[in-house]
């Protein structure tokens, strides 16, 4: 089950998750009016208990939604090495909706298989009837629930990886968690929501896997 949610924190209903991504700028993020925003909505359903909101690539890249992610008085950033963010896509057999917004259901940080490596953990997840979030759907996650990036509780987002020539894979997988504000990061970083990158085939006590209920057969 994922942990409980910090009472008060969680927009309320599927119209709220919508009310707080126009709070943070979506719409002209998006290159749209609010009621351009809203109309993107409206097959969404009213009620969905537990279901996140999540905002599609094309519609706000990756790159762009990370700032947008806050943590104290301290907002967002991407990795200086990471600047190729955008170029991570759904993995092979993961099919997310390709709706400008659509919803995941059930997300779990994935406590429990800290210390996997993310290649220990893909087949793990998909064995449990899951599917890992891609970095958009993480960042979608705490944009909603930002009490769930917690301190030695991260996670990362295996759902996305960057494909290099014919069927070989960048071997980075994206993530997210709390920067420290050492090397690159700056001082004035500490404690922010950090977008970066692992090894595929390292292990860190401190990060999860981050997954949904699988999406249902079309």
């Amino acid at each position: 089950m994922p942990p409980t949610p910090t009472a008060g924190t969680t927009p309320t209903g599927i119209a709220g998750q919508i009310d707080r991504l126009v709070e943070l700028g979506l719409p002209a993020l998006a290159g749209m009016t609010v009621e351009e925003f809203h109309a993107l909505a409206r097959d969404l359903p009213a009620e969905a208990p537990g279901a996140i909101v999540a905002v599609h690539p094309g519609l706000v890249p990756a790159s762009a939604l990370a700032p947008l992610l806050s943590r104290g008085d301290k907002s967002g950033f991407v990795v200086v090495d990471m600047a190729d963010l955008d170029a991570f896509a759904p993995i092979d057999g993961l099919d997310a909706p390709e709706d400008a917004l659509y919803l995941i259901n059930e997300v779990d940080r994935g406590d429990d298989m800290a210390n996997w490596s993310p290649d220990e953990a893909l087949p793990e997840i998909s064995s449990r009837g899951r599917r890992p979030l891609t970095i958009g759907e993480g960042i979608s996650w705490l944009l909603q629930e930002p009490e769930r990036l917690a301190p030695n509780h991260c996670f990362m987002t295996i759902g996305s990886r960057k494909r290099r020539k014919g069927t070989a894979l960048d071997s980075r997988t994206p993530a997210i968690w709390i920067s420290g504000g050492t090397g690159r990061d700056g001082r004035d970083n500490r404690g922010a929501p950090k977008v970066g990158w692992c090894w595929a085939g390292n292990r860190h006590t401190w990060l999860g896997f981050a997954s949904a209920a699988a999406q249902p057969p079309a």
